[in-house]
């Protein structure tokens, strides 16, 4: 990982298609679009677009980060697809950033100290999530990643808050955007903090973490 160098950020794990080339603290490009859907169509043209504002070549990043999941199984293939081509072709390390916990770091910086958890569908009727103390700049687990069915995520949340499309769960009625998953800015930020052990040019060994094993079902004909 070469430090001097920006990090091109990648996440596709729920409904956000968000990328970033990330130099420093104090200068990032970012772009993102909030559509279902979105991810084959728009990420390569927006990863585009940033090299073209930064004035700068895939060639000259110094490493690649993208979201692991959990999330979309379809999201989460298309980022690391897209991930392992770029570093690939600039032979740049990459890293991958477990999204909860890019999201969780994302909130420490708007939140100072608060329980929180992290929550998205897996489907109708189930729920995966995680449980964080945010503190300032941090964060630590309380609960580990755990698929709950919609009736026992329910009894288990208490009054804690909760981010995340599960939240819609518990309010059916509210009209609310939660968000779901971090923007690439943050797991740009939460590889230089959290993952610079982590890199590797070994891509063929990188793989995303899926909620569930993929599964293709086949519906009786009437």
């Amino acid at each position: 990982m070469n430090e001097l160098k920006p990090i091109l950020a990648v996440e596709t794990s729920d409904i956000l298609c968000s990328a970033a080339l990330y130099f420093s603290d104090d200068k990032f490009f970012s772009s993102n679009i909030y559509m279902e859907h979105s991810h084959s169509q728009n990420l390569f043209e927006i990863i585009e677009f940033l090299f073209n504002t930064a004035e700068i070549k895939s060639e000259q990043i110094g490493s690649v980060a993208v979201s692991g999941g959990p999330g979309s199984f379809t999201g989460l293939r298309i980022g690391m697809s897209a991930a392992k081509g770029i570093a690939s072709g600039a032979s740049v390390p990459m890293v991958i950033v477990p999204t909860l916990e890019a999201l969780a770091y994302q909130l420490s910086s708007v939140i100072s100290e608060e329980t929180v958890i992290i929550a998205n569908k897996v489907n109708k009727d189930e729920v995966y999530y995680s449980k964080f103390k945010i503190k300032s700049n941090s964060y630590i687990f309380v609960e580990e990643l755990t698929i709950l069915p919609n009736e026992e995520f329910i009894e288990r949340v208490g009054g804690t808050k909760v981010i995340g499309n599960a939240n819609a769960i518990l309010n059916k009625n509210s009209q609310q955007h939660m968000i779901s998953s971090p923007s690439a800015e943050f797991i740009a930020r939460w590889a230089l903090k959290y993952g610079k052990d982590l890199f590797s040019n070994e891509y063929d060994y990188f793989e995303p973490m899926y909620v569930k094993n993929f599964q293709v079902t086949k519906r009786n004909k009437k």
